[in-house]
């Protein structure tokens, strides 16, 4: 680990001396792009983060958001926690470890803010799924989020999963977590008072995961594999769920003041943004921190990133409390210092080894102002492909296909909320406590920020919401990953740029505050960056645990709602799985003239007594979307109206939902004047997918169907 120069400079010119090591080693990591945000926070002021029901936005550990009383609907007492994070290099260099630690990082930001967590949400992506490598960091990647997750307690309940070419180098995994609590229990990491203790709770500190921050800084070199191996953390959710449930005691016993969980730069990282957001300092004896490598020095008990640890604020009367609740628990317990006024100052065997301004620490990095190049405009070229053929393609795309292998890993029904589980368009979770159903969908789409980043990413808000709606919940709140490339590189930083402020305006149109996030630059490697992704994680709020199921049942009648192309003939192809398919370009498809109308609608609608089944037609177009519909005892006739098959069947304008209803009259009433109506046919007690388009009639049985979709499982059981 190395200061930069420029930055050097600064921080001699502050303190008016040399850093020492452990001072240059502290400002490193925290002044690096993964703790700083050094070229994304010039950016970030385009999200509104502000809303009714927000009750703790952007900058702590997680976010709070009220739940609405389902009665009134007024702000409740209720909260839910939001928060989401990337373990990207990580899981490159070691998948199940690093894949692990993510989830078990998060879960703590979760509990610092006094939440117990209630769902988990993954969204990963990988290289083109035919390569042995990309298998490879799947199996593994799923292999950690399964094992932690699973060990911890915590239902995996959602998230997405991509295959596109330009992450084969440089994998993405994007964590997300909701957490339960009220107004009482809240907690946040604002330090509160000079001569409270700071007291480190859980595992004993190590030396693995040194220089974590700055290694998710910079682009992963050929060699990372193994060079970078001491850089990622070794995860032990046994002791993570010990550090779960003592925590609810500290929270329900009233002990903690304020608390933040040791992620990046470690218990530097931690106890230095505590103090320094309550316009405090602190003093710590660092050879009080609970060790389990001898000989550690102080540089390596502040930076490790040792997991399963968490720092809290404590009154002094209170710490005998705390030590025994970590006794019961079996989890370590130091008082390793105090909240105070002036420096936050470390010492280490009577020798001070740090002193700074902790504002100065965490806030002093400067920003960097770089130049971004505008994405250009693809052009139209369309392949000439026999219908059949693409539905079977399309439809047994690694992207489009089942992700059954990978969430039947999970246990998603732990905790006994799940009411809604993956496989669906959004999960739902029972929350008892309120009488409320939070619905949650997280994900990205990178074909259509690859080949249109700013409205791809609109497209990616619209998404997300359409599938939260489709369950009848209303969208409450979100939090993003926000993964780029190399950010020097002009033209990735214009992409970047463009899904920043795509996702951004998508929100706000949405009336969806973004609440928090993640950012997650020098996503770069041999193989060239990867494409813009914006992962985005909305939950929702309804009255009850109900949805309506995905599947059709055997009668009823089918709409589609919100296809502007078949409305106007213009379905444009832009960043679809076809054209991924097929190697074509075009441009990317319009979206819909009043989204926030939309969404609001087909939340209510997905609610009525007369509706028997919702599906929203996202990725690999009505086509999929259809045959995903379809079981063995219930299929669909279905006639597309228009003169372009492969457009209707196969674009992918987000903010549309296919809906099995007892009565379309009502369906297109709700929708009048807000989204287009099409009846599409009616359900059948048959089994089998029948499409009339154009001169076109396409047939496919439930078991053929099913066969497609079975790509993933067929290559890796």
């Amino acid at each position: 680990m190395s200061l930069a120069d420029s930055d050097r400079e600064l921080v001699v010119e502050e303190l008016e001396r040399e850093p020492t090591p452990a001072e240059a080693a502290l400002f490193e990591n925290l002044w690096s792009e993964h703790c700083a945000y050094r070229s994304s926070r010039p950016l970030l002021s385009a999200f509104e983060s502000e809303g009714e029901r927000v009750v703790v936005g952007p900058g702590d550990d997680a976010a709070v958001v009220a739940l609405p009383d389902p009665e009134t609907g007024e702000n409740s007492d209720t909260y839910v926690t939001l928060g989401i994070e990337s373990h990207n290099h990580p899981s490159y260099v070691d998948p199940f470890d690093g894949a692990a630690t993510g989830v078990g990082g998060i879960v703590r930001d979760t509990l610092s803010m006094g939440a117990y967590p209630i769902a988990l949400a993954d969204s990963l992506y990988f290289g083109e799924f035919d390569r042995e490598h990309s298998k490879y960091l799947l199996e593994g990647v799923v292999e950690g989020i399964s094992h932690y997750g699973n060990c911890i307690g915590v239902p995996t309940v959602a998230g997405s999963v991509d295959f596109h070419p330009d992450y084969e180098g440089n994998p993405l995994v994007n964590v997300a977590c909701v957490g339960l609590t009220d107004a009482d229990r809240l907690v946040t990491a604002e330090a509160q008072e000079p001569g409270n203790k700071l007291v480190l709770v859980g595992n004993a500190t190590g030396r693995d995961g040194l220089g974590g921050a700055s290694f998710a800084s910079e682009d992963l070199a050929e060699d990372a594999e193994t060079e970078d191996r001491p850089a990622v953390q070794v995860g032990d959710p046994y002791a993570e769920k010990l550090l779960i449930e003592a925590n609810e005691v500290l929270i329900e016993d009233g002990v903690i003041e304020s608390a933040r969980d040791l992620g990046a730069a470690g218990l530097g990282g931690a106890s230095s943004e505590l103090v320094a957001k309550g316009g405090l300092g602190a003093e710590i004896e660092l050879e009080r921190v609970h060790q389990r490598e001898p000989n550690m020095n102080a540089v390596e008990i502040l930076l490790a990133e040792s997991q399963e640890r968490m720092c809290y604020e404590v009154a002094p009367e209170n710490v005998d409390r705390v030590r025994e609740v970590a006794e019961r628990f079996d989890l370590g317990c130091s008082v390793i210092g105090e909240v105070a006024d002036g420096n936050y100052t470390c010492t280490f065997e009577g020798e001070t080894v740090v002193d700074v301004d902790a504002h100065f620490l965490g806030e002093g990095a400067p920003m960097n102002d770089l130049p971004a190049e505008e994405p250009d405009a693809p052009e139209t070229d369309l392949p000439d492909v026999d219908l059949e053929d693409a539905l079977e393609t399309v439809v047994s795309s690694p992207n489009a296909a089942s992700k059954r292998w990978i969430y039947r890993q999970y246990d998603h029904e732990v905790g006994v909320r799940t009411s809604v589980g993956p496989g669906d368009d959004a999960a739902v979770v029972a929350v008892r406590e309120a009488d409320t159903g939070v619905a949650i969908s997280s994900g990205a789409a990178p074909n259509w920020t690859d080949a249109a980043p700013y409205e791809g990413a609109r497209a990616v808000a619209l998404e997300n919401a359409t599938n939260v709606a489709a369950t009848g919940a209303t969208p409450l709140a979100a939090v993003d990953c926000l993964n780029g490339g190399n950010p020097e590189k002009s033209d990735v930083y214009g992409g970047f740029r463009a899904i920043v402020d795509g996702l951004a305006e998508m929100c706000e149109t949405l009336s969806t505050p973004v609440v928090g996030g993640n950012v997650s630059l020098y996503n770069d490697s041999v193989a060239g960056p990867i494409p813009p992704t914006p992962t985005l994680a909305v939950v929702g709020a309804k009255a009850g645990y109900d949805a309506p199921p995905l599947s059709v049942e055997p009668e009823g009648e089918l709409v589609l709602v919100g296809d502007r192309a078949l409305e106007s003939g213009d379905a444009r192809l832009g960043g679809s799985e076809y054209l991924a398919r097929f190697d074509g370009s075009d441009r990317f498809p319009a979206l819909p003239e009043e989204p926030a109308a939309l969404i609001e609608t087909l939340a209510a609608v997905a609610d009525d007594d007369s509706t028997l089944a919702v599906h929203d037609v996202g990725h690999g177009g009505l086509a999929v979307a259809l045959a995903e519909m379809v079981t063995p005892d219930a299929g669909l006739e279905a006639s597309i109206p228009g003169d372009d098959p492969a457009g209707a069947l196969f674009h992918e304008q987000p903010g549309r939902a296919l809906i099995q209803t007892d009565d379309p009259e009502a369906v297109r009433e709700a929708f009048d004047g807000v989204a287009p109506v099409t009846e599409l046919g009616r359900a059948t007690d048959e089994g089998r997918l029948e499409i009339d388009v154009g001169d076109d009639r396409l047939e496919v049985d439930a078991a053929t169907i099913g066969d497609w979709r079975a790509t993933i499982e067929r290559e890796l059981d």
